[in-house]
C-alpha cells in the first residue's frame, strides 16, 4: 500500500466512500474467539484442530499486492501475522481491504491458522471487518524517536509503537498492587481522604487553588493526606493507609511534577523505630517482585536493597559529607555563613531550618547510593514530629535516601501532644508572614482532633513515581507517569 502525501486526508476520503456505500466505520459490536496471546500459546492444538479462530486488533503492517498480501495484527501487546488472498476472501471483501484499510485501522478477521514457509505462524484470513478507522496516520518512523517531549505529550502513540513502555508502565501497576497486598497483610485497611481541602495540610508545600462557587469558597487541591489519615486514627482506625494522588505548586524536574502519587499509611502504637523495620521488609518485597532480585541498576550504578539498611542522624550526615557541624552555629547568622562557604545562597527570609534544608539536599543528598536511612532530624523542619525525648532541638522522624539525590521515603513519630502541635503550626503561621509561601497552616479541626486524643502513632509516605522510575531505572519521574505536566504548546 503506497502512502499518499497528504494521508489524512485520503483516510478521509476513505471514511465518506464507506459511508456512501453504507459501511459503518465504527461499529459499536465486536466479538472474538480467542486473544492473540491465546492463539499464539495454543497454536499447534489449534492449527492441527482446524479451529477457526476470530481475532480483534490494529493493523500494524500490510505487505505485499495484487492477488494476495500479508498483514500484521496486534492485540493487547502481542502480535501474529495476517495472509490475505482474494480467492479466499473473495473478490468484494479483499477489494475492500486493498481500498479502504490502513495501517493503524482496527479489524476483525476470522480465519484458520498455518505456518509459512519461513516459518511465520500466520491466520488465513476468511472474513474482515472494520472496527474503527484511524483518520491519522502512525508515525513511520517512530520506533528510537528521541523527542521525548513528543513522547509525553502523545503518550498514545508511545505507547503504540514502544512496546517497552508498556512494560514499564504495568511494573508501575505492579508496585501498586505489591504495595496494597503487603499493608493488607498487616492489617491496613485502605482508605479515601479528600482531594479538596479548606485548609491545605500535611507537608511544607505550596498548594493550588481553586474556587467552589455553590459554596462561594475557595479550597486547595491537598498535598497530602496526613492530617486527614490522622483524624481517622483519633476515630479508632488503628492501621490505615491510602495511595494519594496529592498537588504541589512547585518546580518541574527529573524528581518533581506537580501532581504525583504517594502511598501514606498510619499505625497506632507504634514509633519511627518500628517503621524502619516495616521499611526493610516493604521494600524487599517490592524490588523482588518487581525485578526478580534485590539489585537494582540505576544508570552506571547498583542499588542493592538488602536488608538492613544503615542508620545515620541528620547531623552526623552533615557532618560526614559536608564538614559542617549544625550544633556549631547555634544561630541563623552563623549558619548562614557556613551555608555561603560551602556555596549555598541563602536568602533574607530563609530561616534556620530552611537553610539547614538546603545544605542537607545540597551536600548529603547527592552522596547516598545505596538504601539509607537519615534519621533524627532538626525541629525546625518537621512541625508534625514528635521530639525526642533526650534531646528536644531533634525529632523521631527518618527519611529514606538511595541513588544518588532521591528521597523515597518520609516517616515519623506522630506528634499527638496538642499544645505542642499549636505551638509548632503558630510558628508556621510566622513563617508564612516572613515570607515563607510553603510553610504550613493553623488547622483548628485537627487540633481538635487531637485533643480528643490520638494514641502513639508512627505515619510514612513513600513516592510511588520515584520508586518505579528507580526500579527501572528511568532518568526522570516523567517517563512512569503516564501524563506528566507539560508546558503548553503554542496554538497556531
Amino acid at each position: 500500500m503506497e502512502r499518499p502525501l497528504d494521508e489524512t486526508a485520503a483516510r478521509l476520503e476513505k471514511l465518506h466512500a464507506m459511508a456512501s456505500a453504507g459501511v459503518d466505520p465504527y461499529p459499536a459490536r465486536s466479538s472474538r474467539t480467542h486473544p492473540i496471546s491465546r492463539v499464539l500459546a495454543d497454536f499447534e492444538e489449534l492449527e492441527e484442530g482446524h479451529v477457526e479462530v476470530q481475532v480483534v486488533g490494529r493493523i500494524k503492517a500490510v505487505r505485499g499486492h495484487g492477488g494476495a498480501c500479508f498483514a500484521d495484527i496486534e492485540d493487547g501487546g502481542q502480535k501474529i501475522q495476517l495472509h490475505l488472498k482474494r480467492d479466499v476472501l473473495g473478490e468484494e471483501s479483499y477489494g475492500f481491504f486493498e481500498r479502504s484499510v490502513d495501517h493503524g485501522d482496527f479489524l476483525q478477521v476470522s480465519g484458520t491458522l498455518f505456518v509459512t514457509k519461513k516459518e511465520e505462524r500466520t491466520i488465513e484470513v476468511r472474513s474482515l471487518r472494520l472496527l474503527a478507522k484511524a483518520l491519522r496516520p502512525l508515525p513511520a518512523k517512530w520506533h528510537g524517536l528521541s523527542d521525548v517531549e513528543t513522547r509525553y505529550r502523545k503518550r498514545y502513540l508511545d505507547l503504540i509503537a514502544n512496546p517497552e513502555v508498556k512494560t514499564l508502565f504495568r511494573k508501575r501497576s505492579l508496585v501498586v498492587q505489591t504495595i496494597r497486598d503487603f499493608l493488607e497483610q498487616e492489617g491496613f485497611i485502605e482508605v479515601e481522604t479528600p482531594v479538596l481541602q479548606p485548609i491545605p495540610g500535611g507537608a511544607t508545600a505550596r498548594p493550588f487553588v481553586t474556587h467552589h462557587n455553590a459554596l462561594d469558597i475557595d479550597l486547595y487541591l491537598r498535598v497530602a493526606p496526613e492530617l486527614y489519615l490522622k483524624r481517622l486514627v483519633v476515630g479508632g482506625f488503628e492501621r490505615v493507609f491510602e495511595i494519594a494522588r496529592c498537588f504541589r505548586n512547585e518546580g518541574i524536574d527529573h524528581l518533581h511534577n506537580p501532581e504525583f502519587t504517594q502511598v501514606e499509611f498510619y499505625q497506632a502504637y507504634a514509633d519511627y523505630r518500628d517503621l524502619m523495620h516495616l521499611t526493610e521488609r516493604l521494600l524487599p518485597e517490592i524490588v523482588r517482585r518487581v525485578n526478580g532480585d534485590l539489585e537494582v541498576s540505576c544508570g552506571e550504578r547498583a542499588i542493592d536493597f538488602t536488608p538492613p539498611y544503615p542508620r545515620i542522624s541528620f547531623r552526623d550526615a552533615l557532618i560526614q559529607y559536608g564538614d559542617v557541624d549544625i550544633e556549631r552555629f547555634t544561630d541563623r547568622a552563623s549558619l548562614a555563613k557556613a551555608a555561603e562557604a560551602a556555596g549555598i545562597r541563602v536568602e533574607d527570609s530563609d530561616d534556620r531550618g530552611k537553610i539547614m534544608d538546603d545544605m542537607f539536599k545540597k551536600l548529603v543528598r547527592p552522596e547516598v547510593v545505596s538504601p539509607t536511612f537519615i534519621i533524627d532530624h532538626p525541629i525546625e523542619l518537621s512541625p508534625l514530629a514528635k521530639k525526642k525525648r533526650e534531646d528536644g532541638r531533634y525529632v523521631e522522624r527518618f527519611q529514606l535516601l538511595l541513588g544518588g539525590g532521591v528521597e523515597l521515603i518520609n516517616a515519623f513519630s506522630e506528634l499527638n501532644d496538642p499544645i505542642d502541635q499549636r505551638e509548632r503550626f503558630l510558628e508556621q503561621e510566622r513563617l508564612r508572614a516572613g515570607g515563607d509561601e510553603e510553610a504550613q497552616r493553623i488547622d483548628q479541626d485537627y487540633l481538635e482532633a487531637l485533643e480528643v486524643g490520638m494514641p502513639p502513632t508512627a505515619g510514612f509516605g513513600m513516592g510511588i513515581d520515584r520508586l518505579t522510575a528507580l526500579l527501572v531505572d528511568a532518568h526522570s519521574i516523567k517517563e512512569v507517569i503516564l501524563f506528566p505536566t507539560m508546558r503548553p504548546l503554542e496554538q497556531e
